[in-house]
């Protein structure tokens, strides 16, 4: 009777539902938004990633996307775009436009993709400050998003993160705004010579002592009129 009972007992085991014993999945840890660790988890952005670090754009992007609502797109060109830039292109450039060139991938309000087909060109960066420099060009062409800088004409290749906040959309170039790549501006013409002076034919020099010889003349004639007049006193003299 006690074996029957333990056989029941087993059987009863085995048939029981598991479904009571499987643990709900843990939450995903939250925590403040970080553009780099967006982009390290999506991988192929190591020379982005080393850029946005040391202009210090990082931060600005993660303080703004933690501290306000107004949103970011970011366009992330892969490390294969940046090798496809001429050798030595990005040391040619200046602590602030390395800056500047990385701020003009970043549009600083939330762009979703059906955004696209209804923004207005040209779009501006956070690079042109409000300022209407350093603009983009964005169109699209069916389900195609096409960018254009000035210099470089690319199209948006996926995207890699968007949560209603951050947005950031892959693209396979390089955008080389024409602020800092496009040809230097024309040098500003000389200003006219002023024409030289001439000296006209009836221009009379003048000695520097001709006064002196007016001056002495004049001396001359009153000494002569002083003898003559002298003369003629002594002449009425010996007269009377």
């Amino acid at each position: 009777m006690k074996h029957l009972f333990f056989f029941s007992f087993i059987l009863l085991l085995n048939f029981t539902p598991t479904t009571l014993a499987q643990s709900s999945p843990s939450p995903t840890p939250s925590g403040p938004l970080n553009i780099t660790a967006v982009l390290e988890k999506a991988g192929q952005f190591g020379t982005l990633i080393r850029l946005l670090k040391s202009t210090q754009v990082s931060d600005r992007i993660n303080a703004q996307l933690n501290n306000s609502n107004q949103g970011l797109t970011l366009f992330a060109p892969t490390d294969n775009a940046f090798s496809t830039l001429k050798p030595g292109t990005l040391n040619s450039l200046s602590d602030q436009q390395k800056v500047s060139l990385v701020q003009f991938h970043v549009i600083p309000t939330f762009l979703s993709v059906s955004n696209f087909q209804t923004v207005s060109d040209p779009v501006l960066t956070q690079a042109g400050n409000g300022n209407g420099r350093y603009p983009l060009n964005v169109t699209t062409t069916g389900n195609s998003v096409n960018i254009t800088t000035g210099i470089v004409n690319t199209t948006v290749g996926g995207t890699i993160y968007t949560d209603g906040q951050l947005a950031v959309y892959q693209v396979d170039s390089v955008l080389l705004p024409i602020d800092i790549f496009g040809p230097p501006a024309p040098a500003a013409a000389p200003a006219p010579a002023k024409a030289k002076k001439k000296s006209g034919s009836s221009t009379v020099s003048e000695s520097p002592d001709s006064g002196k010889s007016d001056a002495s003349g004049g001396v001359g004639l009153v000494n002569r009129r002083g003898v003559v007049v002298a003369g003629f006193l002594v002449a009425v003299i010996g007269f009377l």
